[in-house]
């Protein structure tokens, strides 16, 4: 396959830097005083969330593997499965945070900083990296093989721990959610 024209490449960047903003915004806004009510129950989200990061981190992993077989096809297929389950958990992520009062932290001890540490890398680099996911996705979509190699080299584990910190969280995070 060969590259794309360089117009398309800025017009994904562009879209890539939109979707950025409006994403971290969401998250930012999620923090609301009042909940918006909804007529369905989100109880089973927090759990929907841990396995399509799970298959998420599967699909990303696989992409490893077939990229270093050198099957670009499968590569592409893999990257395709990862960015539709983040694109799933974030739509969900973000209406069950609109709806749903914050679980806190039940934990104590040791365990608590562990959490707290784990959930604060998480948090943190999932901001930084999803204008990065985005910017690496396009390089590769548009065939711009060695941008897309620059970033996928230190891109690709920030995403990895990202997707699998995610559930870690989830299952730590499990016994103090409130409807159990």
């Amino acid at each position: 396959m060969k590259p794309a024209e360089p117009q398309l490449l800025k017009t994904l960047d562009r879209i890539a830097y939109v979707l950025s903003v409006v994403v971290i915004a969401l998250v930012i806004l999620m923090r609301p005083a009042e909940r918006v009510h909804v007529d369905f129950d989100t109880n089973w989200m927090p759990g929907f969330h841990a396995i399509v990061n799970t298959i998420g981190s599967l699909f990303l992993v696989m992409a490893l593997v077939f990229i270093k077989k050198k099957n670009i096809s499968m590569h592409r297929n893999m990257i395709f499965g990862a960015m539709i389950c983040s694109f799933f958990f974030l739509l969900s992520y973000v209406v069950y945070h609109f709806t749903t009062p914050e679980t806190k932290y039940c934990g104590e001890g040791s365990i608590r900083y562990l959490y707290f540490f784990i959930l604060i890398t998480h948090i943190i680099l999932a901001g930084l990296s999803l204008p990065f996911i985005l910017l690496t996705f396009n390089r590769g979509f548009t065939m711009a093989v060695e941008r897309h190699r620059k970033l996928a080299r230190w891109v690709y584990p920030i995403w990895l721990y990202v997707m699998i910190t995610g559930p870690v969280v989830y299952l730590m995070l499990r016994p103090c959610y409130s409807f159990h």
